[in-house]
């Protein structure tokens, strides 16, 4: 029997190494059909999986509960399987430059427990050339098996899309290779069991590679070109969204907007392909020039938040600003690489106390990586300013007299104006205009601006 007929009538398993927003989904969806291992060397994570908690939310709790996926934290079980997919987050480091620390760990670990026979694909996103020349040699080391002899690699590059409900593992279309033909039709027999939009089996390890990098770095630069349309039009007195629907009515047009880039893929991934290009001895124009521009996003939200409060007479130094979201993107607990701690950081720069709504987040990771606290909605009152950040589902229920609600109410107002009755009517006048110029900061337009505008806020957006 072939390795995938022993899959199939479960004499042998999967395993999948690493258990994040990537690797969880693809054990879950394979356990449906085979015996799987869910490895990952965080054990609370495993313990939570165990107990029926699914901390990434990408299939919910009762999906984790009913799942036959064996969560564990003991290498030593991955001997056990013999097709092995790694799953686990290739970041970068401050420099910009790839931080394959987590895959070579992993394949370390994978190697001290790989038996003749295995096959082992590499979802991870690298730059083209990763998987045969720093993961195999490490496979290789740590086995004493000898890769195209012993064991067989693949690469087949993930498309999960964090907080998509419609896009999923299933429905998007997988693009799989092998270091030889056979390899490659048993990698993509062993996907097509759970990928029912089909598999694309690309020429080479090294393409499959270079298509998820491309992937990332195209969406990259298109956003960095609607956030440069978003400086210039913002400076012209034009609203850009109102701009991309006109626009967007041309058949051809691409559907992107403005926005802050962060994540674990599009704010990642174009810097391993621009680092191997250095090495090659080229260096990169378009793709570095959209990073850097969506890079300084969060600089230029901040910077517009403070010029829309100097207008607003707001006192810069001890006001105060809440923001809403805080994950890399809606509809996700999501906390790594989001950019909206670049404008929370430049905010505080200005000696600006912040306060951070959202109840998407995962709050351990937020307080371990950036230091962050989270508040409750109703800890927002008297703000001098209100920053949507994150367009979650829970904060589109909100409404404008919530918001106005944020800043302080009339009476608030009333009172400040008796207080100040005996003193000149221009001072009298100063204070009201100070306190009914609430500044509205709606990042992705979740409010509608003339709405926004006739409720008295001083509204802005990208």
């Amino acid at each position: 029997m072939t390795i995938f007929e022993r899959i199939v009538t479960r004499d042998e398993k999967i395993s999948i190494v690493g258990l994040g927003y990537v690797g969880m989904p693809i054990a879950v969806a394979f356990a449906k059909k085979v015996d799987v291992i869910g490895f990952d060397v965080n054990k609370e994570k495993i313990d939570l999986y165990q107990n029926g908690i699914d901390p990434t939310k990408e299939v919910g709790n009762e999906v984790i509960k009913d799942t036959t996926v064996q969560f564990t934290s003991d290498e030593a079980r991955l001997r056990e399987a013999r097709f092995h997919i790694v799953a686990v987050p290739t970041p970068v480091k401050d420099d910009h430059t790839p931080d394959l620390t987590p895959v070579e760990s992993a394949s370390r670990t994978l190697g001290r427990n790989l038996i003749n026979g295995s096959i082992v694909v590499f979802e991870s996103t690298v730059y083209p050339g990763v998987t045969e020349d720093i993961c195999v040699p490490i496979l290789e080391k740590e086995s004493g098996l000898k890769c195209g002899v012993d064991f067989k690699v693949g690469y087949s590059p993930e498309r999960i899309n964090p907080g998509d409900k419609i896009h999923r593992l299933e429905t998007i279309i997988k693009v799989v290779s092998g270091q030889d033909k056979e390899t490659l039709d048993t990698i993509a027999k062993v996907y097509e069991l759970v990928v029912e939009a089909g598999v694309h089996k690309a020429t080479s390890i090294k393409v499959a590679e270079a298509a998820k990098v491309i992937e990332n770095s195209q969406r990259d630069i298109n956003i960095a070109f609607m956030n440069e349309l978003s400086i210039i039009f913002n400076k012209m007195g034009i609203d850009t969204k109102e701009v991309l629907e006109a626009a967007g009515t041309k058949w051809n047009f691409l559907n992107f907007s403005p926005g802050l880039v962060g994540g674990h893929c599009i704010g990642v991934d174009p810097y391993y392909l621009t680092y191997k290009a250095e090495q090659m001895g080229y260096h990169s124009q378009i793709i570095l020039s959209g990073r850097k521009i969506n890079d300084d996003m969060g600089k230029y939200i901040a910077e517009s938040t403070v010029k829309k409060m100097i207008k607003a007479n707001k006192q810069i130094n001890d006001a105060k600003v809440a923001i809403f979201g805080v994950t890399f993107k809606e509809n996700t607990p999501d906390v790594r690489n989001t950019k909206v701690v670049d404008v929370i950081k430049e905010l505080e720069e200005y000696g600006i106390e912040v306060k951070v709504v959202d109840p998407s987040a995962d709050k351990e990771d937020l307080w371990n990586e950036y230091r962050i606290n989270l508040y409750e909605i109703e800890d927002i009152k008297e703000m001098d300013a209100v920053i949507f950040a994150v367009p979650h589902e829970e904060f589109r229920a909100i409404s404008l007299e919530d918001v106005l609600a944020m800043f302080g109410s009339s009476d608030y107002i009333n009172s400040v104006v008796m207080a100040e009755i005996a003193a000149t009517s221009e001072n009298v006048l100063e204070k009201l205009d100070r306190n009914n110029n609430r500044v509205l900061i709606d990042i992705k337009g979740i409010f509608d601006r003339k709405e926004a505008e006739n409720a008295g806020l001083l509204y802005w957006r990208l």
